[in-house]
């Protein structure tokens, strides 16, 4: 009896510390800020890290892009219709201005006309996507308040386009952008104004060819696309498919050989539970991908697996440093900010890279 009494306190003891265990593993995956949903993505998540407010009233923050070169957040405010410039020595700064609405070409006058999405060519000129213009365009990368800018692409069969939203570079040099029309966006309403001057009437996602000027469609089949990027290996674009019209936004997986269009994430349950909507996405170099949407930044692995929500509040979109040591974010209508986090070490994010390419 003693013998049984005694194995059985021993089981109960044995319980409980695994139980405290769990517990206090449990109490380590969530912070004020972060929620976890699969600790492995703790190897780049640091949950001790505090968000950071770079900017603020920026009405509109949106395109962010680390300029290595001065070692600078380069975002843009849409409605105000200009690129600013943020760095610790010297703080926000106007960088410029106009950014994408310079009389190039017939708009709305509606209040989404400024540049958008921001990248660099190979030689770290600027690449810009111009709402108002409705083009996208190119310029030395410097401060300028007279811009002249270039343009690279303003029309696809003679029709000029909507107004370019978002635009990535792959490995081969091809450039790729979602074309929605919301720069003819009520923002009173939330709804496409009708225009005389819209002459596309479907919201494309487009391939061009910087060497010879091509341009060809990729896929016009999603109803609002916005944000793009490519999976480590270049054979699948994400897209980032809005729910502004249809309270179903999506991160979508184009295979871009066979144009396939399958569904990697749907964000139905988790914005309905934190609110906001889908926009910008940046792949890590873990694989992971990283994209605005309930009502903060969501991370997903390659397979669409819910990994961790960090809460920023409504965002439009995010970037990495070139090591990743830094997330940045940019706010939204009712969140006019730009902030920081830290990341973890990019010491584990060069080891797995060297597994995933051997």
């Amino acid at each position: 009896m003693n013998r049984k009494l005694f194995k059985m306190k021993k089981l109960l003891l044995i319980i409980t510390i695994i139980a405290n265990h769990s517990c206090k593993n449990l109490s380590n995956y969530e912070s004020a800020d972060i929620r976890v949903y699969d600790e492995s993505i703790l190897s780049i998540i640091d949950l001790s890290s505090k968000i950071e407010v770079l900017a603020d009233s920026i009405a509109l923050p949106e395109g962010p892009l680390w300029d290595e070169k001065s070692n600078s957040l380069l975002f843009t405010d849409i409605i105000n219709n200009k690129v600013l410039k943020w760095n610790e020595k010297e703080g926000v700064a106007d960088y410029i201005y106009p950014s994408g609405n310079t009389g190039y070409a017939p708009n709305s006058g509606e209040a989404l006309v400024g540049a958008n999405a921001l990248n660099f060519d190979s030689n770290g000129n600027l690449i810009l996507c111009q709402m108002g213009d409705r083009r996208v365009s190119i310029i030395k990368n410097s401060s300028t308040t007279n811009p002249v800018f270039e343009t690279l692409v303003d029309n696809f069969k003679g029709k000029r386009l909507n107004s370019p939203n978002d635009i990535i570079i792959s490995k081969d040099g091809f450039y790729y952008f979602s074309d929605p029309a919301f720069g003819f966006l009520n923002l009173d309403t939330f709804q496409i104004v009708d225009s005389e001057y819209r002459e596309i009437d479907f919201h494309g996602i487009y391939k061009f060819n910087p060497k010879n000027r091509d341009l060809s469609l990729v896929t016009n089949e999603v109803s609002v696309p916005n944000g793009l990027a490519l999976s480590l290996d270049q054979k699948y674009l994400y897209i980032k498919k809005m729910g502004v019209f249809d309270n179903n936004p999506k991160v979508l997986k184009l295979n871009l050989e066979t144009k396939k269009i399958s569904t990697l994430f749907d964000g139905k349950e988790i914005s309905e539970e934190y609110g906001g909507d889908f926009d910008g996405i940046k792949v890590h170099s873990s694989g992971n991908i990283f994209f605005s949407g309930g009502g903060g930044i969501l991370i997903i692995n390659p397979d669409g697996k819910l990994m961790a929500r960090i809460n920023f509040g409504n965002a439009t979109n995010c970037a990495f440093d070139k090591e990743e040591k830094y997330l940045y974010v940019t706010g939204h209508l009712d969140n006019p900010k730009v902030y920081r986090m830290k990341l973890k070490s990019s010491l584990k994010i060069t080891e797995s890279i060297k597994i995933e390419t051997h």
